[in-house]
């Protein structure tokens, strides 16, 4: 179903390819929200509203609003700006009283968790008119409490104050106007909006102080956002990329916060709340960029789809700077003792132990990860080319959409991945740090707390993979890393006919290899991902979810030390897509071209050619799939889904795209980029 183009002003526009951009202007004024002042503190907010979209089910409700914190709130940092945090918050189809919750968090850093609630494990999926749903049969709130947060303040739908502006998609950039000379005529290209500051100050500045912000926003809303009042208090976090740096460093800080309200350390109003946590999940997750960094170069020339991204000359020269005296990896090593010494509670408020962790970044990026842009593979997914399509990005489009903007009551436009967010953590080198404790001792002190630890990684992933990824398993030292190390990889049965990786697994701790799933894991194998899911939360042994893992404590897995035997056939690259909602990060240099200068045929903005024309008949028009779900090439098919339909679809296509109203620059490869950049808004997208 076509969008019908309203006029955006007294000049009455004809050109067809306005069609594309004619919803993102300002957001409507929020209507039927309430708002509800908190009893601890009259200057702290809680708005919401029922927003009746995405989640179709009958019976079953959302709710999405803001917690909004003003400025001093967060006292352990200099808080001197005001954080509105969105969530978006779905009850479990099934007997939402009784069941657990999660809290789901993208990283970026700035990347927002409307990438996994709309392309990932939400109750929806977006179609290709970037306007109507269709229900997701392997969403993860089928049994469980989803709650999904943009954090930190500024990324997607969060704000720290409100500003009007331009956002330039050819330059990705966002700038901020009060339109004294008029509005600005807008194109495919150039919309007017709201948007946050982009003050790279009026934002927690590392991964340390988000983790102090979002526990104030987590007391404030499982003490008094009215919906939620639960007969189950298990709460679980699961993040993604950066993410595997907010899982630890979040899960291990409300941990100790917990230990301070037991022992009456914390006795402070409001802020009391012991937040019974459950599982920590992390989706191909960047935990720890000392242990991870090796395996850039490993996996860009030796993987398991036998793809050669580097030549041999280029694989050991990125080697070399890894290991070589002061290179990367001695970088890292002086950026942490600066930090040990000279801000050991990592405020970021250091600029000697910035400038070195900077350094650190930088080299890293450039020298020891950054080969792999010689190439043309997909970082998000090696197995697809680039500009990559998967999963396909009309999301960014639906969540500009006036009447989806209006329902969830959001005052102002959406950014998939915000640039003051990106830069603040860059400016203290946030990613070479590692947090308080570190982030490999956060997972051994959550283990230590009885609180399951499950790590999931596609095999076909560049930006946070399976190499490093298990790496880090095999590094973390606990009570039984002996155990975890000796156990041996057994394969997981997604179901009666379809095994859909290899776990590792002891305990409440297991390292998941998932078949043919790039980064954004249940966005390829949905089915596969759904089960790991549910297995770590309910107890059960991940490999077939028939055993108690809380009965049997000491359960290990059987088999080879490792997968690395298990090759894959690397399946056909997908057709490209370009959408001017993810421009540079979907479109080839032609196709921008075309954009720019108006010769592109644009519905829905989706430019129109050979590879998309069937697009736009394969939305009925009463907004629902009139064809199968997008698939990546050589996933699984299930035989169900979780809600006893039969759909015959167990994976879905994946991309990773940066967004048209993303503020980074990521998709300028300079010398100097950042590895967060590379990590989260680089060339190919910023999604994480």
């Amino acid at each position: 179903m076509e969008h019908v183009c309203m006029n955006l002003s007294t000049s009455v526009i004809f050109h067809v390819l306005l069609c594309a951009f004619a919803v993102a202007q300002f957001p409507p004024t929020s209507e039927n929200v309430t708002t509800i002042k908190s009893r601890f503190d009259e200057g702290i907010t809680i708005s919401y509203k029922e927003p009746g979209i995405c989640e179709t089910t009958l019976g079953v409700r959302s709710y999405a609003g803001y917690v909004t914190l003003p400025p001093g709130t967060v006292n352990e940092i200099n808080q001197n700006f005001s954080i509105s945090t969105f969530f978006w918050f779905f009850e479990s189809r099934k007997d939402p009283s009784n069941a657990p919750l999660t809290i789901w968090m993208n990283g970026g850093p700035g990347s927002s968790s409307m990438i996994g609630l709309l392309q990932e494990h939400g109750p929806c999926f977006i179609n290709a008119d970037s306007n109507s749903t269709m229900l997701n049969p392997w969403c993860w709130n089928t049994e469980v409490n989803m709650l999904y947060v943009d954090q930190p303040v500024q990324t997607g739908f969060s704000y720290d104050t409100l500003n009007n502006g331009t956002y330039d998609a050819t330059k990705q950039r966002i700038t901020l106007s009060d339109f004294t000379d008029g509005i600005p005529e807008q194109n495919n290209t150039f919309y007017t909006g709201t948007f946050p500051s982009i003050d790279n100050s009026s934002t927690t500045n590392d991964t340390q102080n988000s983790a102090r912000a979002i526990w104030y926003f987590a007391q404030e809303w499982f003490q008094e956002f009215p919906a939620y009042r639960p007969n189950d208090s298990r709460i679980s976090i699961w993040t993604e990329s950066y993410g595997g740096r907010y899982g630890p460093s979040f899960t291990a800080y409300f941990q100790q916060q917990n230990e301070k309200i037991a022992n009456k350390t914390i006795t402070t109003e409001g802020e009391m709340y012991y937040i019974h946590l459950d599982t920590l999940g992390i989706i191909n997750g960047c935990i720890d960029l000392l242990t991870q960094a090796p395996s850039y170069p490993e996996m860009a020339y030796n993987n398991t789809y036998g793809i050669q991204v580097i030549n041999e000359t280029v694989y050991r020269q990125a080697l070399d700077a890894w290991s070589r005296p002061q290179g990367c990896r001695d970088l890292i090593l002086t950026c942490r003792a600066l930090a040990r010494d000279g801000d050991p509670m990592m405020y970021g408020n250091n600029e000697t132990v910035n400038l070195a962790c900077r350094e650190a970044d930088q080299f890293c990026s450039n020298q020891v990860e950054g080969p792999f842009f010689y190439g043309d593979r997909g970082y998000y997914d090696i197995t697809h080319t680039n500009p990559d399509p998967f999963p396909p990005p009309y999301y960014e489009g639906f969540l500009q959409q006036p009447q989806v903007q209006s329902a969830l009551g959001t005052p102002l436009n959406w950014s998939q991945s915000i640039n003051s967010v990106y830069y603040a953590f860059g400016n203290t080198g946030d990613y070479p740090r590692s947090d308080v404790l570190g982030y490999l001792e956060d997972i051994a002190y959550i283990l230590e707390s009885g609180i399951k630890v499950a790590l999931v990684y596609g095999d076909s992933d560049y930006a946070c993979n399976l190499i490093g990824g298990e790496e880090v398993s095999l590094a973390i030292n606990y009570t039984d890393s002996e155990h975890f190390r000796a156990a041996g990889y057994t394969p997981i049965q997604t179901n009666s006919s379809y095994v859909g990786g290899q776990v590792r697994q002891y305990g409440n701790f297991s390292f998941s290899r998932v078949y043919n799933a790039g980064h954004e894991v249940p966005s390829y194998q949905p089915e596969t991902s759904y089960e790991i899911f549910m297995r770590a939360l309910t107890n059960r042994d991940i490999a077939t979810g028939t055993i108690s893992t809380a009965d049997n404590e000491t359960y290990s897995t059987t088999g080879t030390s490792s997968t690395w035997q298990i090759k894959n056939e690397a399946p056909e690259p997908p057709a490209p897509t370009c959408y001017v909602r993810a421009l540079l990060a979907s479109c080839t240099e032609d196709q921008i071209a075309a954009v720019v200068n108006g010769t592109a045929l644009v519905r829905n903005w989706i430019v129109i050619d050979d590879n998309t024309a069937a697009l736009l008949n394969n939305t009925a028009s009463n907004g629902t799939s009139s064809g199968d779900l997008p698939r990546s090439p050589g996933s699984s098919a299930g035989s169900g889904s979780p809600d006893g339909s039969s759909t015959g679809i167990s994976s879905r296509g994946a991309s990773q795209s940066t967004s048209a109203t993303s503020t980074g620059g990521g998709l300028e490869l300079e010398v100097q980029i950042s590895t967060m950049a590379l990590v989260l808004a680089i060339a190919v997208a910023v999604m994480l």
